[in-house]
């Protein structure tokens, strides 16, 4: 199995057997980071920690050489310093990471229509109607990866598999610069030695769950009745784990991509206490939450607060909205009224707003009234006066002052569309905990 600092990689003979491994998961290798590298070839080779050069940032990404210290995405910066004194910080420059991603996705595109963005930096690719086209899989995945390297300048590894679960394993254990390729009568053996962590969607109690019972590997989970695996993990994931161990992943290729939910979350510089400053950020968090909603057509369902304190406790709370809203008035409400809950017992690190369950604007029946009717006439007139001034021309009184953090960005990469050029660098930031491995 490899790990996410490239040991362990394997990849696939020239000549690889690739029948029935139509699907392929590509995955760009420490994106932000290699992009960093791009720009500047002087920081080729060297230890990069992507993130806040000054404050108490995360890791954004980081590269191999840092990674080998045990560096990892959303690690405070400080930390990994000290596990990599050596390393470069280099602070991260969004819109270029959306630029080039807009680039990459293309290249996808010239190959299939048939392409699901997973993230910024990665994606799922049916390449099965384009062989007459391309050829076979391993064909198609060969060239793909010479020409994001020709083209970008960057690398890719790529996982080619008969199903979504197992390409994405595949593709994880080449990095960096690898194919794996699986064919589909060698997916039970390819399969059977890998740990359970390894396992698309186990995360980190689920295994524990697993190995506290002696389940390390998706032998011990063949091996095991799937009543005992139920009774360890619940009926829905003891289900899925009992069938994603035999091969089992009926998941299609998805060209829809839906946002899960829209966030916003805010580290301070200094712990912070006073509740006054904790409820104006909530505010202001709620109201970027709002406009990127509308910007993209979404309506919430429900609202999440995240809060993390000095010694890292996280917790999150969440509840249902009476009817979706894109309204950062209504969001902020209720992310008020959530966090008001919240036991202060120590000071605040991080705090953050997030919309979710997410459904298309004007998808709820209408109500009889529309209690935020004022509340929407401000926020669209801001909207449109952020539009034509700029981010910040028009804000609430409360929220003037000195920043006590590094930014509110957002907590979930964003895809940019086909049409995007990228070069609109408030829409498509990207937050500081990416999935770039």
């Amino acid at each position: 199995m490899g790990r996410g600092d490239g040991t362990g990689r394997l990849v696939s003979a020239a000549d690889a057997d690739d029948t029935g491994a139509g699907i392929l998961h590509v995955d760009m290798d420490a994106f932000y980071a290699a992009v960093e590298v791009l720009d500047d070839p002087s920081l080729r080779g060297k230890p990069i920690i992507i993130g806040a050069p000054e404050g108490r940032g995360v890791v954004s990404s980081a590269s191999y050489e840092a990674r080998r210290f045990g560096v990892r995405s959303a690690m405070p910066v400080g930390q990994a310093l000290r596990l990599c004194p050596t390393a470069i910080v280099v602070p991260p420059h969004f819109a270029r990471y959306v630029e080039l991603s807009g680039q990459v996705m293309q290249l996808f595109r010239d190959v299939t229509p048939l392409v699901e963005p997973l993230s910024i930096d990665e994606a799922f690719l049916d390449v099965r109607g384009v062989r007459r086209l391309w050829g076979s899989p391993g064909v198609i995945a060969r060239d793909l990866r010479r020409r994001v390297k020709e083209e970008t300048g960057l690398t890719c590894s790529i996982g080619a598999a008969a199903t979504k679960h197992v390409a994405k394993m595949a593709s994880t254990i080449s990095k960096p610069d690898g194919l794996l390729i699986v064919a589909e009568a060698d997916t039970a053996r390819f399969l059977a030695p890998r740990s359970v962590r390894a396992l698309w969607g186990v995360g980190p109690k689920a295994s524990e769950a697993l190995e506290s019972r002696g389940i390390r590997t998706v032998s011990d989970v063949l091996a095991t009745p799937r009543p005992v695996l139920e009774r360890a993990l619940g009926p829905a994931m003891g289900e899925r784990i009992w069938h994603l161990a035999r091969g089992i992943d009926p998941r299609q290729v998805d060209t829809l991509r839906v946002e899960k939910s829209v966030g916003h979350e805010e580290t301070f510089d200094e712990d912070v206490t006073d509740a006054v400053v904790l409820r104006t950020e909530l505010r202001r968090l709620a109201d970027r939450v709002g406009a990127r909603l509308r910007h993209g057509g979404w309506e919430a369902s429900s609202v999440a607060v995240k809060v993390r304190f000095s010694d890292f406790t996280t917790i999150s709370r969440s509840l249902t909205l009476s009817e979706p809203t894109a309204v950062g008035q209504r969001i902020g409400r209720a992310a008020l009224d959530l966090f008001a809950a919240v036991d202060q017992a120590l000071p605040v690190r991080l705090i953050g707003v997030r919309a979710e369950r997410l459904v298309p604007a004007g998808a709820a029946p209408p109500a009889l009234w529309d209690d935020d009717e004022e509340w929407r006439r401000v926020e669209d007139a801001l909207d449109g006066a952020a539009a034509r001034f700029g981010r910040g021309a028009v804000t609430r009184a409360a929220l003037l002052g000195t920043a006590r953090g590094g930014g509110t960005l957002p907590s979930h990469p964003r895809v940019p569309h086909p049409e995007e050029n990228g070069s609109d660098t408030d829409r498509a930031r990207l937050g500081r905990r990416a999935s770039d491995e």
